[in-house]
């Protein structure tokens, strides 16, 4: 094993930060058995309503609004590595609960749905606790010229976890039976418990336990005035707002785009569930493009990093824009392209989201990496629960007063467009300390997607 003592001077190496990568991929592979497979068996196995699965998401979204209070802990406790691998123990147990629970729902209704219910819980606290605590130790650790080329790497991670259980686990489920379901998904959660307990080892050195400089002293640090101070800082409260407007823009086409495809373009279920990887196939473009320039053009980062946020922002707005234009003008609109390109926007602003996060959870004089990831998390866990569930709301809504699917649905993607286009203006306000040579004052002006107005004083 490659010893961590780097960390505290160098920050973490690219092993180290794979290695956390493949944390990442665990959490993935127990998530999608939940949020996806299960639902797919309660609607289509066990022929119940589509709300059930949909109020079971929900808990685990809900209950990430703990977060803050967990990232508190781990900055008062200075460690993450337990509460890494604390969370993934309880999110391998509520993985569990939730395939028994689902296993119970056709015999004994209540308590299968009581157990199910507990499981999303444990799922929602057990994702809270791990993705805060691997994100703060990478926003303390790594160096700021990796922060955006990291972030990309474990959420590229994160994918491969959703891809590969989804493909694995989905042939060993087949024929589906309970007891096949109940031996995938424990061995899933097992699985990510190992890989977890082999790769978090020797991340955070003994000795940084007795460094305490960068603790925040419990003394002055009650949950509620540590809240408070992270919220007062202007750069946390604005990227607080920018995550939620922009995230709830990004999940509110979850659920409607292959529906879109399906009634407006005539796009058959396979070739709708294709569209699907069209869109991701864009969005690892756009996550390995973000990472690539801001690797290769050091000096430039943070005004690469800014650009890719706001400028992935606004090129979502423009693919939702033409898709609400396409399906009202024409049949024959080169849908595939314009979800490529949705895809790819979305995933180079997602990724460089998630690394200006990092450093900026490194700033500020109090040092509370883990209270601002679970702040943005929170943020995050919210714009999702409501993102898919108004999405789909307000395309029944607007299809029972217009009768037009192709209206009703493009005027859900231009709503998504025009909360782009806030989070890109609140992305000018966004301050990203650079790393590189450049000095703010000397910035080039991009045009009318310029990033910054800035002066003497820094970003206004």
């Amino acid at each position: 094993m490659i010893p961590a003592s780097n960390t505290a001077s160098g920050g973490l190496s690219w092993w180290h930060i794979f290695r956390l990568g493949l944390i990442q991929t665990s959490l993935g592979g127990i998530v999608v058995l939940t949020t996806s497979t299960l639902n797919r068996i309660m609607v289509v196995e066990l022929a119940l309503a589509a709300t059930i699965p949909g109020f079971l998401v929900t808990i685990h979204h809900v209950v990430q609004l703990a977060r803050p209070r967990i990232g508190y802990s781990s900055d008062v406790g200075g460690r993450r590595t337990s509460w890494i691998v604390g969370g993934m123990f309880i999110l391998g147990l509520g993985g569990v609960l939730a395939a028994l629970g689902t296993t119970l729902l056709p015999s004994q209704y209540w308590l299968g749905m009581s157990v199910s219910a507990l499981g999303f819980f444990a799922i929602g606290v057990g994702t809270g606790a791990t993705g805060t605590s691997l994100l703060a130790l990478l926003a303390k650790h790594v160096a700021p010229e990796r922060k955006p080329a990291a972030a990309a790497l474990v959420w590229f991670m994160m994918i491969i976890g959703f891809a590969v259980t989804a493909g694995v686990a989905g042939h060993f489920l087949d024929p589906y039976s309970p007891e096949r379901l109940l031996t995938v998904t424990g061995t899933v959660s097992v699985l990510g418990i190992i890989v977890t307990l082999m790769v978090v080892q020797g991340i955070e050195p003994d000795g940084q336990l007795a460094s305490t400089s960068d603790t925040p002293p419990t003394e002055k640090g009650a949950f509620s005035n540590a809240l408070a101070e992270a919220w007062q800082d202007p750069q946390a409260r604005v990227f607080t707002i920018f995550v939620f407007v922009s995230m709830l823009a990004y999940s509110a086409q979850d659920l409607i785009l292959e529906p879109f495809a399906g009634l407006v373009f005539g796009r058959t279920p396979g070739e709708s569930t294709q569209l699907a990887g069209i869109q991701h196939s864009g969005v690892l473009l756009g996550m390995t493009a973000m990472a690539i320039s801001t690797l290769i053009f050091k000096s430039k980062g943070a005004l690469l990093l800014r650009l890719w946020v706001r400028g992935g922002c606004l090129l979502s707005a423009v693919a939702l824009f033409l898709l609400f234009w396409g399906g009202l003008t024409s049949p024959t609109w080169p849908l595939e392209a314009n979800v490529f390109l949705l895809g790819t926007a979305n995933g180079g602003f997602a990724v460089a989201a998630i690394g200006a996060m990092m450093i900026l959870a490194s700033a500020g004089q109090q040092k509370r990496e883990g209270i601002r990831m679970g702040l943005w998390g929170a943020a995050q866990a919210i714009a999702f629960a409501l993102g898919g569930f108004l999405g789909t709301v307000a395309v029944d809504v607007t299809r029972y007063w217009l009768n037009d699917p192709a209206m009703s649905y493009g005027l859900v993607f231009a709503c998504e467009g025009v909360l782009f286009l806030v989070a890109a203006s609140l992305a000018r306000h966004i301050h990203i300390a650079n790393w590189g040579g450049e000095r703010q004052d000397q910035l080039p002006s991009f045009g009318d997607i310029a990033l910054t107005e800035v002066g003497e004083g820094g970003m206004r």
